[in-house]
């Protein structure tokens, strides 16, 4: 029996979901055996997520390999970060030992304009891991702002556009919902 091609899918937009689609696309391969591995590119290991918590629990490889939102820390600790979770997910994905990897924020990181990314994030580097994976693993990548060369290789692309947040009336991130 063959295995069948590892799919390419794309979260992006700027409404609210793209990780929690991720989320439970990972829950659902748990469910079927798969071994699953998540990257979080943006957030930072430095705080408690609900999503660690039950993946830890679940026996899901999580990593938060960010120093959190660009503006909370000096450019080159966030070039340091990326430039050392892009090398760990090169490791991970090339090592044969997942079948679902989620590249979590990875969109976000590449769009970053406040500071260069490219010597320590190349996105030709990321094409190239694309392409190379090994043949079954199904990639996921999510964040906003993904660039439309990732877009044009992806088997799949779901926008998730705000038409309506709380947070345009004050509320803040909520416990369990956001984080």
């Amino acid at each position: 029996m063959t295995k069948s091609k590892g799919l390419l899918l794309v979260y992006t937009g700027d409404g609210k979901g793209k990780t929690t689609a991720a989320l439970g696309l990972a829950i659902r391969a748990l469910g079927r055996g798969k071994r699953v591995l998540m990257i979080q590119f943006i957030k930072s290991p430095q705080r408690t997520y609900g999503e660690k918590i039950i993946f830890d629990k679940l026996g899901i490889d999580m990593y938060q390999m960010g120093v959190g939102f660009t503006w909370t820390k000096t450019p080159e600790e966030h070039r340091e970060a990326l430039q050392k979770a892009w090398a760990f997910t090169k490791e991970k994905v090339m090592s044969g030992n997942y079948d679902v990897v989620i590249l979590d924020e990875l969109n976000n990181a590449l769009a970053i304009d406040r500071f260069p990314i490219e010597d320590v994030l190349p996105l030709h580097e990321v094409l190239d891991l694309i392409g190379q994976r090994p043949e079954s693993m199904h990639l996921v990548i999510t964040g906003r702002s993904a660039k439309q060369e990732i877009i044009e290789v992806a088997d799949l692309v779901s926008e998730i556009q705000a038409t309506k947040h709380y947070y345009d009336e004050g509320i803040p991130a909520v416990l369990g919902v956001e984080f």
